[in-house]
């Protein structure tokens, strides 16, 4: 049985030549050069795929060019081993219907992904990696990495559950998440963090990811902090909205935007949320998590403009 290895930068099977992120399930229009700055591993113990997989859908004359030259190259390998084979002889009669045999069945790996190998223990608990954004979101005390979500948002999460006040099951004190802004074309941080913060503040406490309302919906909102803000050594644009449900305490929701430091530079959305009852996290957590945002293979510092996360007057 094959198993899809998590997303990751491997090899275009379309053109070798650049790398493209595999989603988990499928291939996404994003690319990068392999000589790119703190490329790394697409996972830890994961490695490229070593089979030639089949053209995405999409590609460009130059990947189609790609493409067709290697099938050119395998057909033509295939009629050498063919007249190599029939020109075989060891003076046997032939004729007649071959021997029948057995074969054994064979697992082979999905047409469609990345072969995977055998992964390695999480070599940084402390930091959560988004190679596909490019950047590490830091694990505060008290969270944790979140192995299971629903997309494929790289996400952390409070350790600890509780039943939801509303429709649900369980609930979490503070959940953190990045996703890359490809539903516009947009470019502004401070454009993208305003016209997010509404679906933000939705996701969190009004409806949730498979259509429950853990908190019966959002009875009310304000915005208490706004302003720009250095992230991974880029100028940010953070919206911080105190939202109050109608069942439970409510909580913080913070929509921050940046331009991402890889390939295109696309622009980044990192969503936070942190309950404002007495069992959750402090709201410094917050301000904790983006000052700790980093670029893949950054030090402790960011450097850039606006470090401060503070209110705009």
């Amino acid at each position: 049985m094959s198993m899809s290895p998590p997303p990751g930068w491997y090899p275009d099977p379309s053109a070798p030549h650049v790398e493209r992120w595999w989603d988990g399930s499928a291939w996404t229009e994003h690319r990068r050069a392999p000589e790119a700055p703190h490329t790394g591993q697409a996972q830890p113990g994961f490695g490229p795929p070593t089979q030639q997989l089949p053209v995405p859908s999409g590609g460009g004359g130059r990947a189609k060019a790609v493409a067709l030259g290697a099938a050119g190259v395998v057909l033509v390998a295939s009629i050498v081993t063919g007249v190599v084979l029939l020109g075989e002889d060891d003076g046997e009669p032939t004729g007649g219907d071959p021997s029948p045999t057995t074969s054994e069945p064979v697992d082979t790996p999905s047409p469609t992904s990345p072969t995977p190998t055998t992964s390695a223990p999480d070599p940084d608990p402390s930091h959560l990696v988004d190679q596909l954004n490019g950047i590490t979101i830091p694990v505060p005390d008290g969270w944790e990495k979140a192995e299971n979500t629903v997309g494929s948002d790289p996400t952390v999460w409070t350790s600890d559950t509780y039943d939801c006040p509303g429709e649900g099951g369980f609930c979490r004190h503070g959940t953190v998440y990045s996703r890359t802004a490809t539903a516009t074309d947009e470019r502004s941080p401070k454009a993208l963090a305003l016209g997010d913060i509404k679906d933000a503040a939705d996701r969190a406490y009004d409806q949730d990811a498979i259509g429950r309302r853990p908190f019966d919906g959002i009875a009310s909102h304000e915005k208490i902090k706004e302003g720009t803000v250095a992230v991974a050594g880029r100028s940010g644009y953070y919206v911080r909205w105190r939202v109050r449900t109608k069942t439970g305490p409510g909580g913080y929701v913070q929509s921050l935007a940046f331009p991402s430091s890889l390939g295109s530079e696309s622009p980044v959305v990192v969503r936070i949320s942190i309950d404002a009852g007495d069992d959750a996290p402090s709201l410094a957590d917050m301000d904790k998590i983006t000052k700790g945002i980093r670029t893949i293979g950054e030090g402790a510092t960011s450097g850039g403009v606006g470090n401060s996360v503070g209110a705009t007057p």
